[in-house]
């Protein structure tokens, strides 16, 4: 296990600019680890390849333990792994751009177990949201530890499903492990350290910056077998998470949709690209070679979505319905289902939504929504 004195030195080389891991490497062979590192001279670490500025900082009172890192590194069930470390996941460490070091909130062996990823819209359909708790939940269930980013929507169902299931999740983070964005999932947050992991590559107090999300998605590719699209617009940061699982060697997966759901139109990119065409969790576990008994198969190394809920003007409660409708045929106790609302309510709701031109009628009491230009693809 690393020491505390450990854990200060690599708290304080997450800190140090212009320090990659192959300059670390060398860094660390030659001066033997980061307390060697640390307590170097300059010379010696300039022998050792560090730059001038990565040498400047840790000659500078600010590569101290903060008070921060202090408590956080002292507290139960906190870890931080330096990519030296035997408990660092080995497939993320072999990617090119791996992490100096990871801040880990929860169990650490969770790290090491077989995952997936599971990623998606922000902004979902009920039925995305249906789907993405749902596969969660039975592939947790099946032994594979759920890993995402924490973000609203399909991350967060993902998480849900694999904690109702029976399995470990994972949440990487796009910030400090000790700033929990967004806020409103702090609670799930809590969940998953207790049965699974938050992890961070970024030094504590660091704030969400949309730029620490591209690295955040690599990390969700390189840390699972492989990664599975629910819902994506054509420009989304899932789609990135996919081409860098395609490039690392991992498994793609992509859910369809209709033809008229323009979160479906990433997922339809995908599997022309060569993403395997996902209709149920069996799909994956196939694919994967998975199952809780045997083990896996291990793969060789290798905008924002849009607003669909409903046209400008429109009440409020027609838009919850017709965003709980999602874009293929639902019957009114569905509709009850996603939405809270009174059968009654529904059906007058659904006669108006009709008679207006926003959905129609389907076979079997069910209703369908009419793809309207100028509104749900803007």
């Amino acid at each position: 296990m690393p020491t505390t004195q450990d854990g200060f030195a690599w708290a304080a080389l997450t800190r140090a600019p212009e320090l990659t891991v192959p300059r670390l490497a060398t860094a660390l062979e030659t001066l033997g680890g980061p307390t060697g590192i640390l307590g170097a001279s300059d010379a010696m670490r300039a022998r050792a390849g560090l730059s001038p500025a990565t040498r400047a900082f840790l000659a500078s009172g600010e590569a101290q333990p903060t008070a921060a890192e202090q408590r956080w590194l002292q507290a139960p069930n906190h870890a931080l792994l330096g990519v030296t470390d035997p408990a660092f996941p080995n497939l993320l460490r072999a990617i090119g751009d791996a992490p100096i070091a990871l801040y880990v909130d929860g169990c650490a062996g969770a790290l090491s177990t077989p995952q997936l990823a599971i990623v998606g819209s922000r902004n979902p359909t009920a039925q995305g949201r249906d789907t993405a708790y749902a596969f969660a939940k039975y592939l947790s269930q099946q032994g594979l530890t759920i890993t995402s980013g924490l973000a609203m929507g399909i991350d967060t169902q993902a998480h849900r499903g694999a904690l109702a299931g029976t399995g470990a999740t994972v949440a990487v983070l796009g910030s400090g492990i000790d700033v929990i964005y967004p806020g409103e999932n702090a609670a799930l947050a809590a969940s998953i350290a207790a049965r699974g992991a938050l992890i961070s590559e970024f030094p504590l107090g660091t704030p969400p910056r949309r730029e620490h999300f591209p690295r955040r998605n690599r990390m969700i590719a390189a840390l699972a077998l492989g990664t599975l699209v629910v819902e994506a617009a054509r420009r989304s940061g899932s789609l990135i998470t996919a081409r860098l699982a395609g490039e690392y060697g991992r498994e793609v997966f992509a859910i369809p949709g209709s033809i008229h759901n323009p979160l479906a139109r990433g997922c339809h990119a995908l599997i022309r690209q060569g993403a395997t065409l996902t209709e149920s969790a069996d799909d994956v576990l196939r694919e994967l070679r998975f199952s809780a008994n045997s083990g896996v198969a291990v793969p060789a190394p290798a905008a924002d979505a849009p607003d669909a809920a409903g046209p400008p003007g429109m009440d409020k409660d027609h838009k919850i319905l017709l965003d709980a409708l999602g874009f293929d045929p639902a019957d009114v106790d569905t509709l009850v289902a996603r939405t809270g609302f009174k059968a009654e309510a529904v059906s007058s709701m659904m006669l108006i939504l009709e008679l207006e031109g926003h959905v129609q009628a389907a076979p079997g009491g069910r209703y369908s929504r009419v793809a309207r230009s100028g509104w749900s693809e803007r």
